[in-house]
């Protein structure tokens, strides 16, 4: 991975969204075919076009993934999840 750079939202603008946790996205980490949805915004791939919302940037627009990294995405939100239920 080139640069990537993965935010999370403050627990405290996530409070009304407890089950979905969205990632934020630094549009300066990322190349314009990621910013405009043509590249997937994790490894860059650009056939078949990225059709899974990963999450977003700061200013509200949608960043794709391909299935594969979706998929990595998805399985880290779950174990983040089991984990916070855990600590809690």
């Amino acid at each position: 991975m080139s640069g990537l750079s993965m935010m999370r939202p403050s627990d405290a603008a996530n409070a009304d969204t407890a089950t979905t946790e969205r990632y934020i996205f630094d549009p300066g980490s990322l190349s314009s075919a990621q910013i405009m949805g043509d590249a997937c915004a994790i490894c860059h791939v650009k056939w078949p076009r990225p059709r899974n919302p990963l999450g977003g940037l700061p200013e509200g627009h949608e960043v794709y993934g391909c299935d594969e990294c979706a998929g990595i995405v998805e399985a880290h939100t779950a174990r983040s999840m089991e984990h916070a239920l855990a600590i809690h």
